[in-house]
C-alpha cells in the first residue's frame, strides 16, 4: 500500500491551480459531509432487525466509517485523528439537520450535487481530470489534502 506522502504528492499533481485548489478546500468537506449525510439515511439497523435504541446508529455512514477509519490509522496517527474529528463534526451536524426537521437526504443531495459541480469546474481550471478518475481510493484522499493544507499552516504535516 501507498504511503500517505506518497498518496499526497499523487494527488497534488492534478490540484496546483490555486481556484482549483481553493475549490477543493471548500467543496471537498462538503462533499464529507454530505456523503455521510445521505448514507444516514440507509437504515441498516433496522434492515437488520436491531432493537430501535441501536438500530439508528447502525446505517450507512456509521457502516461506511469503520473501513475508512482502518485506512486513515494505516496511513498516520495524525490522519486518523483528523477524520475521526471530521466524523465526529459530521455526525453533529447531521443530527442538528434531523432534529431542526430538515429533510436530511434533500438537504445533503442538492448540496452535494452543487459541491461536485464546483469540484469538476476546479478540475476544468486546473486542467487535469480528478485524481479519483484513475483511483477511486482518491475520494479518501481529498480530505487529507484538505487536512494537510491546514496542518502545514500550522507548520507541521499529518505524516509528522
Amino acid at each position: 500500500m501507498r504511503t500517505l506522502p506518497e498518496f499526497l504528492a499523487e494527488y497534488r499533481k492534478s490540484h496546483i491551480n490555486p481556484v482549483n485548489v481553493a475549490i477543493h478546500v471548500v467543496c471537498v468537506p462538503l462533499i464529507f459531509f454530505c456523503t455521510l449525510g445521505l448514507l444516514w439515511c440507509i437504515p441498516a439497523g433496522r434492515w437488520l432487525g436491531l432493537p430501535p435504541d441501536i438500530a439508528y446508529w447502525v446505517n450507512g455512514a456509521t457502516l461506511f466509517a469503520a473501513p475508512a477509519m482502518v485506512f486513515y490509522a494505516r496511513m498516520s496517527a495524525r490522519s486518523l485523528l483528523a477524520m475521526a474529528l471530521w466524523f465526529a463534526i459530521s455526525l453533529v451536524g447531521i443530527l442538528a439537520l434531523q432534529s431542526a426537521g430538515w429533510p436530511l437526504g434533500w438537504v445533503c443531495g442538492g448540496v452535494w450535487v452543487a459541491a461536485w459541480i464546483g469540484q469538476f469546474y476546479g478540475h476544468e481550471v486546473e486542467g487535469a481530470k480528478p485524481s479519483f478518475a484513475d483511483d477511486l481510493v482518491f475520494l479518501l484522499i481529498g480530505p487529507l489534502f484538505v487536512m494537510e493544507k491546514l496542518y502545514r499552516r500550522a507548520g507541521t504535516s499529518l505524516a509528522g
